[in-house]
C-alpha cells in the first residue's frame, strides 16, 4: 500500500513540476537555489575522501570547480570573464570582489581555473556547514572571526607568508556582507592591509549587476548574463599604511565605474531597458499564451496592468494564479525611473540572442 502511494506521489511530482516551474517565479527562484546548493553539497561529499590526501592545499579548489561550476548551466547562468590574463598571472597577490549574492561563489567556480593557486577569506560560520565547511577547510580556506576584528585581522596577515611562498591570490570581499543593492558599498581595510604589509598587488575583480535577472525580495531568478571583470592589478610597493584610506578609494572608484559600464552593457545587449525582468517589446509568455487559450479569454484593462477576466467568472481564480499583477522595480543604476513587469517566464534564454 505505501508503495503506491510513493509511487503516486511521484508521478503527480513530476506532471506538477513543469507546470509549477512555468507558472510560479518562486518555485522557479527556490527549485534554482536548491539545484545550487545540491550540488556543491553532493561534490563536497565526493571530494571530502580524495582532499584528505592532501589536506589544506589550495589546489583542491581547482578540482573541485571542475565540477561544482556545472550548475551554472542547470540554473541557466552564463559567466563572461574578461581580463583573465590578470587572473592567471602567476604571482601572489590580494583578489578584491563586490559581493553580491551567494551566487559569487558560483561564479568563481566557473573561472577558479584560471586563478589555480587561489585560497578565500570566508566567515567563520562557514566552517560549521558541513559538509560544505570541511572540505572548504580541506581545501585551505581561511576562516576569520568577524566578529572580534583583531583576531579576523591576525589570521589574515598569519596567511601571507603562504601567499608569498606559493605564489597563491588571496581572494576577499572588502564589503563584508553580501547585499544586491546595485551599488558597491564601503570597504573594509583588512585585505589592504595585507596588501600593504607585504607589498602585495591588489587585483580588483568586479561582477556586474545581478539585477538583470534576480529580486531576492519577490523570489525571481531567471536566465542571467554576467559580466566578470579583472582589472589591471594596482601595485602596492612603497606605500604604508598611512596610505591605506587613498588606496581603498582608488581602487573602489575603479570597480565602481567598472560595475556601472558593465550592468549598462547588459541591459542593452539584452534589451532589458534598465529594468531586469522586464519583457522585450512584442514578446509574449508561456502564461499569456495559456490564459488566451482558456474558455472565455482574457482582455487586459486598458489603463492598468492588471490582468482582469471576462466571464464566466470561474477562470478568474487560474487567471490571477498564473498572471499576476504587475509589480514596478526601479532603475537598475538609480533614479527613479520604474516600470511594471509581468510574469518573468518572458525573460528566458529563448527569448534572447546570446552572443
Amino acid at each position: 500500500m505505501l508503495s503506491n502511494y510513493a509511487e503516486l506521489f511521484l508521478v503527480c511530482a513530476i506532471i506538477l513540476m513543469p507546470i509549477f516551474y512555468e507558472t510560479s517565479s518562486r518555485f522557479r527562484y527556490y527549485f534554482k537555489i536548491f539545484v545550487y546548493y545540491a550540488v556543491v553539497i553532493l561534490n563536497s561529499f565526493f571530494f571530502i575522501p580524495i582532499f584528505l590526501f592532501r589536506p589544506c592545499d589550495v589546489r583542491n579548489l581547482t578540482l573541485a570547480s571542475k565540477f561544482c561550476r556545472l550548475a551554472s548551466p542547470i540554473i541557466s547562468l552564463k559567466w563572461e570573464v574578461r581580463g583573465a590574463e590578470h587572473m592567471g598571472a602567476d604571482r601572489a597577490m590580494v583578489m578584491v570582489a563586490n559581493h553580491q549574492s551567494s551566487l559569487d561563489i558560483l561564479g568563481m567556480f566557473d573561472f577558479w581555473h584560471l586563478m589555480d593557486k587561489c585560497t578565500v577569506i570566508a566567515k567563520r560560520e562557514l566552517f560549521f556547514a558541513w559538509p560544505f565547511g570541511l572540505a572548504a577547510w580541506l581545501s585551505g580556506l581561511i576562516f576569520i572571526d568577524r566578529r572580534h576584528a583583531q583576531r579576523a585581522q591576525t589570521a589574515m596577515n598569519e596567511s601571507t607568508k603562504m601567499l608569498i611562498e606559493k605564489r597563491t591570490k588571496l581572494w576577499v570581499f572588502p564589503e563584508g556582507t553580501r547585499r544586491i543593492t546595485n551599488e558597491i558599498h564601503p570597504f573594509k581595510k583588512g585585505a589592504f592591509h595585507v596588501a600593504v604589509r607585504a607589498q602585495l598587488p591588489i587585483l580588483p575583480v568586479v561582477y556586474s549587476s545581478y539585477h538583470t535577472f534576480l529580486d531576492t525580495k519577490n523570489k525571481v531568478m531567471n536566465p542571467g548574463h554576467v559580466i566578470v571583470t579583472a582589472l589591471p592589478p594596482i601595485e602596492t610597493k612603497g606605500l604604508t599604511i598611512d596610505d591605506i584610506p587613498e588606496l581603498i578609494e582608488r581602487t573602489r572608484n575603479a570597480m565602481i565605474e567598472t560595475f556601472k559600464a558593465t550592468t549598462k552593457e547588459v541591459e542593452n545587449r539584452f534589451n532589458l531597458s534598465g529594468h531586469g525582468m522586464t519583457p522585450a517589446k512584442g514578446t509574449t509568455t508561456v502564461i499569456s499564451r495559456i490564459a488566451a487559450a482558456l474558455p472565455g479569454g482574457v482582455s487586459k484593462q486598458p489603463t492598468t496592468a492588471t490582468t482582469t477576466v471576462v466571464d464566466p467568472l470561474p477562470i478568474r481564480p487560474v487567471v490571477e494564479l498564473i498572471e499576476p499583477e504587475a509589480r514596478k522595480i526601479g532603475s537598475l543604476l538609480g533614479g527613479g525611473d520604474a516600470s511594471p513587469i509581468k510574469e518573468p517566464t518572458a525573460y528566458r534564454r529563448k527569448d534572447v540572442q546570446r552572443d
